[in-house]
């Protein structure tokens, strides 16, 4: 269930210009005395299609009030990501718990060839030709979180050089 939510009101008041995914709501029932009590989880992606994506997990009583706290989340938890152009510099690996994802540059105009967590993810932080593989748990909230980690392990190639010398 994929939602964009561009130009929303932070709570200033002031418009951003953050692109807002919801990668998905999951729906759990407590059953009390009274029948079922259900609360909702949210995983929201939130990113400016320039190089910064973060990621934030929202739980409440209602739908709109999850998603609201995983947006807000995600705001606070954005992180940069290196870029070349509109493709990642190289190949990457990233992991969480059971998820396990690779990632690989593509040429211009190929597009994003990635599975469900994954495009959210790479869509919001502007790439735009790569293509990805999910290795490991079909588990959304794990796919995201270890498609974060591979974008954090990216390096430039003066990064890697200055390293070097």
């Amino acid at each position: 269930m994929a939602m964009n939510r561009d130009k929303r009101r932070n709570e200033s008041g002031a418009n951003d210009d953050l692109d807002e995914r919801v990668v998905f709501v999951n729906r759990c029932a407590k059953t009390v005395k009274g029948g079922r009590r259900m609360s909702f989880s949210a995983v929201v992606v939130v990113g400016d299609h320039e190089g910064k994506v973060g990621v934030g997990f929202g739980k409440a009583n209602e739908v709109s009030d999850a998603i609201r706290k995983g947006g807000d989340a995600a705001r606070k938890a954005m992180r940069p990501v290196v870029l070349r152009g509109k493709t990642i510099p190289h190949d990457v690996t990233g992991t969480c718990d059971g998820g396990r994802v690779l990632l690989k540059p593509a040429p211009d105009g190929k597009g994003l060839i990635v599975g469900g967590g994954m495009r959210p993810v790479l869509e919001a932080c502007g790439i735009r030709d790569c293509v990805g593989k999910s290795l490991g748990s079909k588990n959304r909230l794990n796919v995201v979180k270890a498609t974060l980690d591979a974008l954090s392990q990216l390096r430039s190639a003066e990064e890697i050089a200055a390293l070097r010398a």
